[in-house]
């Protein structure tokens, strides 16, 4: 059964009313991701250029560790999108990272040893605090970020030892992007 005419032509200017303020509403929202690709279709983070262009002049401490080289590594690629250090730094990052091994779970091996259990999955939690100095060694930000990145033990030591390194790898990564965010938020608020 059909709807009188008269309903039908009341509902039509609410029905165009209603979408054309949900259509304003979307059209108002601006949505940006946080991973965007390059010309050469690596992720890079999205921050906006003038932002970038004080990123790019931030120089890092030589690294004292491994750990502490992997996540320089990553940083520096992030802030000058992997052209190297600036040739005319303006600010100086001091980093100190470390990093911990922890036993996630411990499984019973089924053998007649003495042992009660080996361990089948690990975790890397690395932490990093950071000082951001202008070039005359004037504290402009001081924070610590921490990450955790897990990894499975299997029973092979040669796996076992290159699961742990991956799981570093990662850790360090993440730990760069996140000091990166950080940096790009200081530095907003500069002048």
């Amino acid at each position: 059964m059909l709807l009188p005419d008269r309903i039908l032509h009341s509902i039509r200017p609410l029905t165009t009313a209603v979408l054309l303020g949900t259509t304003l509403a979307i059209s108002a929202c601006t949505v940006q991701p946080l991973y965007h690709g390059d010309a050469n279709g690596t992720a890079q983070l999205n921050v906006s250029p003038s932002i970038r262009s004080k990123l790019s002049g931030v120089i890092i401490d030589a690294p004292t560790d491994r750990f502490n080289q992997l996540v320089r590594n990553r940083l520096i690629f992030l802030l000058n999108g992997g052209a190297g250090e600036p040739s005319a730094p303006t600010y100086q990052l001091s980093l100190g990272t470390s990093y911990s091994v922890r036993t996630a779970v411990q499984m019973d091996i089924g053998d007649s040893t003495d042992r009660t259990g080996r361990a089948s999955a690990g975790a890397i939690d690395g932490r990093s605090s950071y000082v951001l100095k202008d070039m005359k060694n004037k504290p402009l930000a001081k924070r610590t970020r921490t990450v955790s990145a897990s990894f499975d033990r299997p029973r092979q030591e040669y796996a076992n030892l290159q699961a742990e390194e991956d799981a570093k790898k990662r850790a360090a990564e993440e730990l760069a992007e996140q000091i990166f965010l950080s940096l790009a938020q200081d530095v907003s608020k500069l002048k």
